[in-house]
């Protein structure tokens, strides 16, 4: 069962992001302000989650929350400060584009940068654990794979719709074949060693 606040006289926003370790495509992330009375059962963690529940969550989120706000970092922007400055960026700018400035904020995971003068805890697990987490680990998630799935029309061979940018082996054996697109993360492993394997070396 999800708590609701980490501190209950406060308006809160629950932070999270989306596509950390993928090989293609920006990173996500949103901020959520949920009411005072938001009760959902089907809420939970994204990776808990069926694609149909996360899509019907969305709307939910986006209809009945105080204030909320989703915004990404390119890969080119991720090559530059690395994935983990990526995050907390993209975490800041979803913050930045909040209608309503949170007296608190949570964050997912074990590592953040203060937004202006505003408190936050980071919390390991935090979206198994607080709704507001919950919520933004889901419209950062469904944000990202609609992305995702408008990439994959410009560049069908790497299976984005499907793999979302994730190192597949299907999208790494891609990535060998056709090399890569102006969308991959020139920083990340893109090929593992055994795809690196000189075959014909016998």
């Amino acid at each position: 069962m999800l708590t609701l606040k980490y501190f209950k006289d406060k308006v809160e926003a629950g932070c999270d992001e989306a596509g950390r370790g993928c090989l293609a495509g920006p990173v996500f992330a949103a901020a959520v302000i949920l009411p005072e009375d938001f009760s959902n059962e089907m809420l939970n963690d994204s990776k808990q989650l069926s694609e149909k529940k996360r899509d019907q969550l969305r709307q939910i989120i986006e209809k009945e929350a105080l204030a909320w706000a989703v915004a990404q970092v390119d890969n080119e922007e991720i090559d530059q400060i690395n994935i983990l400055n990526a995050s907390i960026t993209a975490m800041h700018r979803a913050l930045d584009a909040l209608t309503v400035t949170p007296e608190h904020i949570l964050v997912d995971g074990n590592r953040f940068k203060p937004y202006r003068d505003i408190p936050h805890h980071c919390i390991v697990k935090g979206d198994g654990k607080y709704m507001a987490i919950a919520a933004a680990s889901i419209l950062a998630k469904t944000h990202r794979d609609e992305y995702m799935r408008q990439l994959h029309e410009q560049y069908p061979v790497y299976d984005w719709q499907r793999n979302k940018g994730y190192p597949t082996a299907a999208h790494r054996e891609q990535i060998r074949q056709h090399g890569i697109t102006p969308y991959h993360r020139k920083s990340f492993t893109l090929l593992d060693k055994q795809l690196e394997i000189d075959f014909g070396k016998e």
